[in-house]
């Protein structure tokens, strides 16, 4: 399959930003096919996209069209049936650890039994970072992530947003160059949600990591992203490829309430409640 055409959103907010040309993430002709027979079900359809350096690409569809087992191919959580992802032009191999990658899971996946600065050191822990130089980067994460004055708490003493920023700083302390997320933000009402949108926008700002986001929220991806890769209902095929060209610094609240935006909510809208509704019949 040939990558899909991309649609240009033009808009009076539109502010190119610089060409990246470094490709980070390959993914060629992927399949993914659970069982075999009659019984098997085809998750994922010769899907094809690239991610270059710096940008924030969304995955977005459907619920059950593939996007979150597209993310585990790619991280080599899980095995692909057949195609070809490469990071940094190296072959992504099930089981393999790539210390590049970051993964933000859709649960917080913090541990309850330790604090908010034993839960954001746990990676450097492992990773036998002095203890001082952990405690310089735990203090510095725990500001960035405005949980000043949480740091002896447990996760039981926060809501489920700070518990989300605790999982998200501890994937970010490791300085990860591409960050995978999985719906990290799904489960949070929407003032927290929008809150979590602040924080993330604020931290990719200022270190511009690689991102892979997957989503089933058309907001939250026009919020967020660069592009957003529209797949199909089951099996997952890319249907269209958006730029989103809204200028940054964007600001997650204003920037839901420009004709603008609601303009290009409808465009894509259509296209998406297409397969929404194809989920339906089925």
């Amino acid at each position: 399959m040939a990558l899909a055409q991309r649609t240009r959103l033009d808009t009076p907010l539109a502010q190119a930003e610089p060409a990246q040309e470094r490709i980070r993430i390959t993914v060629r002709n992927l399949d993914k096919r659970y069982g075999s027979g009659e019984a098997g079900v085809k998750a994922v359809d010769d899907v094809s996209f690239e991610v270059k350096q710096g940008e924030f690409v969304a995955l977005l569809g459907p619920s059950g069209c593939g996007k979150s087992t597209i993310l585990n191919m790619v991280a080599g959580l899980i095995p692909r049936s057949s195609g070809h992802i490469a990071i940094d032009a190296d072959e992504v191999r099930h089981g393999d650890v790539n210390r590049k990658v970051g993964y933000v899971f859709q649960r917080d996946t913090v541990f309850p039994w330790r604090t908010v600065e034993a839960n954001i050191g746990y990676g450097l822990e492992i990773a036998g970072v002095d203890k001082a130089e952990r405690k310089a980067k735990v203090a510095r994460a725990i500001e960035t992530a405005g949980l000043g004055g949480f740091g002896a708490k447990f996760p039981r003493m926060l809501s489920g947003g700070m518990r989300q920023r605790v999982a998200l700083m501890r994937t970010l302390i490791m300085e990860p160059e591409i960050l995978l997320m999985d719906e990290p933000f799904g489960a949070l009402d929407t003032h927290t949600k929008l809150e979590m949108h602040k924080t993330l926008l604020d931290i990719w700002e200022r270190e511009r990591q690689t991102v892979l986001f997957v989503t089933h929220d058309l907001g939250e991806a026009l919020t967020l992203a660069s592009r957003i890769i529209l797949l199909s209902a089951r099996p997952g095929r890319l249907k269209e490829d958006f730029e989103v060209p809204f200028a940054r610094p964007r600001d997650a609240v204003s920037l839901r309430e420009s004709a603008e935006f609601g303009r290009l909510y409808s465009h894509i809208w259509h296209s998406l409640g297409e397969e929404f509704r194809r989920t339906k019949a089925e």
